[in-house]
This record gives C-alpha cells, sequence and structure tokens, in this order.
C-alpha cells in the first residue's frame, strides 16, 4: 500500500470513527485500525532520536505509540487539519517526555529544562551572529537573567549521560586504568600551608634551620646597626654599618 492510498484510507477510517459512538467494540476497532496503518509515523519520528546516548529502540517506539494513540483520539477530521500535521508534533513531543522522564541521570526540574531550551536557542543565534561560541555572560545579558542563573541552563545539558567510576579508560598509558583511580586523595600535608599565620612562620621554618645554629649563636646580620637583610629599604643612601 503506497502512502497515498494509506492516507485516504486513514481518513476514510476518521471519518467513520467520528460517526461512532465512543466505547463500543466498533469503535474500538476503527480506532485500533486507525493505529496500525499509521505505525510508520512513529518509526519515522523515532528515527530521529536514535543517535542520542544509548537508548533502546524499543523503548522509542512504545514512547511514539503512545503519541500515535493520543493523537487518533484526539484528531477532529471536520477541522480540515491533515492528520499527519497532527500526529507528528504529539509523537515527537511524547519521545521526548520519555527523554526527560526516563534517559536523563538526573531528573532535572522542568523550570531548568525550559531553561536550557531557552539558552540553547539564544546561544545557536549569538554563534551565528558573532561566528564563535558565546559565553555564559553574553548569554545572561542577552535572554536578561543573572550570569548563574545562565550557567545553570548550559549545565542541564550535560546530564543526558553519566559515566560509571569503574569504567576502564582506552588509553591506560599512564597506568590508570578506571576513572576511579583518576581521583585524588587528601594530603594530610596540605592543611600546613593554611595554618601559616601570624607567629607560627618560625614553628614551620624551625627544621629548614642550619644544623650548626643553636640557641646562643646570634645571626650574621646582628653585628650590624642597620636594617636586616629582608627588611624593606629606608632609602636609596641607607647603608649597613657593622662592627668588627
Amino acid at each position: 500500500m503506497g502512502k497515498a492510498q494509506a492516507r485516504a484510507l486513514s481518513d476514510a477510517r476518521f471519518v467513520r470513527l467520528a460517526g461512532l459512538e465512543p466505547g463500543t467494540a466498533a469503535s474500538s476497532h476503527v480506532r485500533g485500525t486507525l493505529i496500525e496503518l499509521n505505525v510508520p509515523l512513529v518509526r519515522f519520528a523515532a528515527a530521529r532520536f536514535r543517535s542520542r546516548a544509548s537508548t533502546e529502540r524499543q523503548g522509542l517506539t512504545q514512547a511514539g505509540t503512545v503519541g500515535l494513540i493520543k493523537a487518533v483520539d484526539g484528531y477532529d477530521i471536520q477541522r480540515g487539519v491533515e492528520f499527519l500535521a497532527y500526529a507528528l508534533p504529539t509523537i515527537i513531543g511524547e519521545i521526548k517526555r520519555y527523554f526527560r522522564d526516563t534517559i536523563r541521570p538526573v531528573r532535572v526540574p522542568r523550570s531548568l529544562q525550559e531553561l536550557y531550551l531557552t539558552v540553547t536557542h539564544a546561544a545557536d543565534r549569538l554563534e551565528q551572529r558573532s561566528g564563535r561560541l558565546p559565553t555564559a555572560a553574553e548569554l545572561a545579558t542577552d535572554l536578561d537573567v543573572d550570569q548563574p542563573q545562565a550557567e545553570r541552563g548550559l549545565m542541564v545539558g550535560r546530564a543526558y549521560r553519566a559515566y560509571s567510576l569503574d569504567e576502564l579508560r582506552g588509553d591506560s598509558s599512564d597506568g590508570i586504568a578506571t576513572r576511579a583511580e583518576r581521583i585524588g586523595g587528601c594530603d594530610p600535608e596540605l592543611d600546613l600551608v593554611g595554618r601559616v599565620g601570624a607567629g607560627q612562620e618560625r614553628t614551620l621554618a624551625a627544621p629548614l634551620a642550619p644544623s650548626r645554629a643553636t640557641p646562643h649563636s646570634a645571626p650574621p646580620w646582628a653585628a650590624c646597626s642597620g636594617p636586616r637583610p629582608g627588611a624593606p629599604p629606608v632609602g636609596r643612601s641607607a647603608a649597613v654599618r657593622c662592627r668588627t
């Protein structure tokens, strides 16, 4: 059966369905026939999303079929709109809802998803205008929102796929096989940096002092009446006078 014949048969079935009482056996039979006739629309719509992540083909088909059923139940042939123009957006919308509810590893609130769409459209528009990817600040100015909100909108698009920490890396030339092995741990020696403050420099520098130094020995510059080494100079002509 060609496309033109299938379309004509589908229109005839919709005319018949409109004259039947909903819920009757005859209405259910015609409704099922319409769904079977338009299953190719589901496969056509699902083909647009097969490149996303690692989605199962069966899941896309099931979601698209739900959209097709909704389109058949909501279509009114008396309005003069072609069924294809009404059903295809409904099927695609149901597949997108399937992505939103099941595919994303992180459940993102609907408000953030709408923000992501707005930011994406603005980014495409600005990229065409300037020839480069816009920054978060430029997106915030264009959308009249604050920069953190624009950054959140960009981050939502990265939630389509999650990586396992136990996933093996293809390039293990550095001896690191999994992602978990690349995560560093806490270094207790770094705590010393945070404790450096007033009066603690001498304590931390004590192990670095020369071994010949004693509590009774004076530093080399103790006999000098001028400023000690490292002190800010008093003036260009400042001289150091030492006792010999």
